[in-house]
């Protein structure tokens, strides 16, 4: 059975820094581009930031130059860096898997989310 498990959410100060880190056991492997999602309440999910099996990256534009996304094979983890947050990156967080690489639409594969928060 695959799983997934996000960890490293948590509140913190506008300006400060979070980073998210996402498990991946059973049949995941380093094929599989890995993507972090993420959902406020009241919002539509959106792509975060996506990674593939070779390593090109993906982010929507409201975090490009804050967010950094990276992948350890070894571990068969994904992270999140979260650097500069702002109270509209405040939303649940879920990881994300597909063999099939980053598609306009998620794999099937998710984590059970955490939550960020970014308030004073």
């Amino acid at each position: 059975q695959v799983q997934l498990v996000e960890s490293g959410g948590g509140l913190v100060q506008p300006g400060g820094s979070l980073r998210l880190s996402c498990a991946a056991s059973g049949s995941i492997d380093r094929t599989y581009a890995r993507a972090w999602y993420r959902q406020a309440p009241g919002k539509q999910r959106e792509l975060v930031a996506g990674i593939t099996s070779d390593g090109s990256t993906k982010y929507v534009d409201s975090v490009k130059g804050r967010f950094t996304i990276s992948r350890d094979n070894a571990k068969s983890t994904v992270y999140l860096q979260m650097n500069s947050l702002k109270p509209e990156d405040t939303a649940v967080y879920y990881c994300n898997a597909d063999p099939q690489g980053l598609r306009s639409s998620p794999g099937r594969h998710w984590g059970q989310g955490t939550q960020v928060t970014v308030s004073s």
